[in-house]
């Protein structure tokens, strides 16, 4: 992780292999990028950003998983 050394993407399990970006925008929003699938997300702290980016990756992880989901059959 680049960028805030204040917050930790590994206390996030949807972020343990995640290579995460931490930037701010001009209108002080925390935008936090994961480099590995593409996704991201802001907030008004880095935290907040990180734990918004957590949530996303973890939506996109399940939107993206290779798995049918047959188990209902």
């Amino acid at each position: 992780m680049t960028a805030d050394a204040d917050v930790d993407p590994s206390e996030y399990d949807a972020l343990e292999d995640a290579d995460v970006t931490m930037r701010e925008n001009d209108h002080g929003l925390h935008i936090a990028d994961d480099e590995v699938t593409g996704v991201s997300s802001q907030g008004q702290t880095p935290e907040e950003a990180l734990a918004n980016l957590a949530a996303a990756v973890e939506s996109y992880t399940e939107a993206t998983d290779d798995d049918p989901g047959d188990d209902w059959l």
